[in-house]
C-alpha cells in the first residue's frame, strides 16, 4: 500500500456483535479478517459509536414507539434503534479480539444527543463534521478501504461521504456484515456501485 491509503474500521463494537444490543448477524466474524490486513495500511482509523443514554435515535427515548420504527427529525427520517453503544459501557467498547493499538486515530460519533451519526465523516445532518476529512487531508490520503459494521448503514454512509469528498473508495465485503433491514443491504450495494465505489474481497488483494 502507498502512503496515501487508509484503512477505515467502522464500529466493530460489542453491541454490534452477537449478544449485543443491536447485534449484526455474524458481526464478530469480521474481526479476524480485519486484523489480518491491518499491517498492510500506512494509516488506520477506527470509528466508535458513542451515544448518551438518552440519545434521540433510541426508541426508549420516545414513549410508545418501538425499535426499528421511524420518526421525522429536523435532518430527515430517523430509524429508532434499541439502546446501544452508550458511552462508557461494555457495549460501546471495541470487540476484545480487534487489534486497536495500531490505530492512528479513533473517531467517536453520535455523542450529540439530538442527532445520529452513521458516517465516519459527517453526522446525519450532512453538515456537522467528525473531523475525519480534515485528518485524512492533512495526511494527504487519497484512497480509503472500508471495513466493519454494518455494510448497509455506517459502512455505506461512510463510503458515500468519502466518494463525495473526492476519495477513491473500496469496500472490503468479507470484512463487513450487514443489518439488512427491509432490503437495506441490496439497496446499499446498488447505490454504492452506481456511485463508482469499488467492492471486493480482501483475499483478492492479499492471498
Amino acid at each position: 500500500m502507498t502512503d496515501d491509503t487508509a484503512l477505515l474500521i467502522i464500529d466493530v463494537q460489542n453491541d454490534f456483535c452477537p449478544e449485543g444490543a443491536l447485534a449484526v448477524a455474524d458481526g464478530d466474524e469480521v474481526v479476524s479478517a480485519i486484523n489480518r490486513i491491518q499491517e498492510w495500511f500506512p494509516a488506520k482509523v477506527l470509528t466508535q459509536d458513542w451515544h448518551p443514554d438518552d440519545h434521540t435515535s433510541f426508541a426508549a427515548t420516545h414513549e410508545g414507539l418501538e425499535p426499528f420504527s421511524t420518526i421525522k427529525l429536523p435532518y430527515g427520517e430517523q430509524v429508532l434503534w434499541p439502546t446501544h453503544c452508550v458511552q462508557g459501557t461494555h457495549g460501546a467498547a471495541f470487540h476484545s479480539g480487534l487489534i486497536t493499538d495500531s490505530a492512528d486515530l479513533i473517531i467517536r460519533k453520535g455523542f450529540r444527543r439530538e442527532i445520529d451519526s452513521y458516517s465516519a465523516f459527517f453526522e446525519n445532518d450532512q453538515r456537522t463534521s467528525t473531523g475525519l476529512a480534515g485528518y485524512l487531508n492533512g495526511r494527504k490520503i487519497r484512497s480509503v478501504y472500508l471495513t466493519g459494521l454494518a455494510t448497509d448503514y455506517c459502512v455505506y454512509y461512510s463510503a458515500i461521504d468519502a466518494i463525495k469528498l473526492g476519495l477513491e473508495v473500496t469496500v472490503l465485503t468479507d470484512c463487513c456484515r450487514a443489518i439488512d433491514l427491509d432490503g437495506s443491504l441490496d439497496a446499499a450495494i446498488k447505490d454504492m456501485a452506481g456511485r463508482g465505489i469499488k467492492m471486493t474481497d480482501s483475499t483478492r488483494l492479499w492471498p
